[in-house]
């Protein structure tokens, strides 16, 4: 890496959970915006630039009050923004193309923004697997406990996980949702959820099988009622904590071409 891009570096800050940040005070400086109200209008075509992208602008973008000195030891607030590696490259995409330390830090964000994409992919990707897996297993409990509750057969079964789809995903069952993800005929809903869909059906399957057991309910009507309510509330959960709606989070690559390929790899390591 070129040491003219170093300063890039040198202003990058971390916070006390060890994650990275950088002042859009120091950056506007590093950047030669000597009026920093300018440098503000950037920050706000990159503000939304990253809703156009369908990212959460406060993950990026956080305002604070920081003191600067005025002279003479005093002190006043001033605002500023601090900001992530992402919000850096969308800041950097929009200011003065003009200025030569802004096309040496359009390359540097480029790279390095590419690089954290190639990390959180990864990262996603055993998430899915490991969440997946889990799921599988905990459906075998959760069908195991639907015995208990008198639902036996197939079709009966089928019905009581639509049930728990439905409070989910606010009414769609389970051939709804696999038209509004577009997905392909065979193509099961579960091998094309992300992570975090993934983690909202499991959290929705142990509660719900928690659910049957604790309150020794039987009867199918009843397990189907019961499952719903459990879908409904790990949906209200969501809603309360701002994620969102499992019905609007994209579908992925199947997890099955992701077992295949962790499979080869964890052959080729053994060989």
């Amino acid at each position: 890496m070129s040491k003219e891009i170093t300063p890039f570096e040198e202003i990058r800050q971390t916070n006390q959970a060890g994650n990275e940040f950088w002042s859009s005070r120091d950056f506007a400086r590093v950047l030669g915006y000597v009026n920093y109200r300018h440098f503000q209008a950037v920050i706000e075509k990159a503000r939304t630039a990253c809703f156009n992208s369908g990212q959460r602008v406060e993950d990026h973008f956080v305002g604070i009050d920081q003191m600067v000195e005025i002279g003479s030891g005093a002190q006043r607030p001033v605002q500023t923004v601090m900001m992530s590696r992402y919000a850096c490259y969308l800041v950097i995409q929009n200011a003065d193309p003009a200025k030569e330390i802004v096309a040496l830090g359009q390359t540097y964000f480029a790279v390095q923004t590419r690089r954290q994409e190639l990390t959180d992919a990864e990262l996603e990707d055993q998430r899915r697997l490991a969440i997946r897996s889990e799921l599988r297993t905990h459906n075998v409990h959760l069908a195991e406990a639907t015995k208990g509750a008198g639902v036996v057969e197939p079709r009966d079964y089928a019905i009581f996980q639509n049930h728990g789809y439905m409070g989910l995903y606010a009414g769609l069952g389970a051939q709804q949702i696999h038209a509004r993800k577009k997905l392909k005929k065979g193509q099961q809903i579960l091998d094309h959820m992300g992570s975090t869909e993934l983690a909202a059906n499991l959290f929705r399957a142990t509660q719900a099988e928690d659910k049957l057991r604790r309150e020794k309910i039987v009867g199918k009507e009843k397990a189907n009622r019961a499952h719903r309510e459990v879908g409904a509330k790990v949906r209200q959960t969501i809603k309360e904590l701002g994620g969102t709606m499992p019905e609007n989070l994209p579908s992925v690559e199947s997890i099955k071409k992701l077992e295949a390929k962790s499979k080869k790899a964890l052959e080729a390591k053994k060989s």
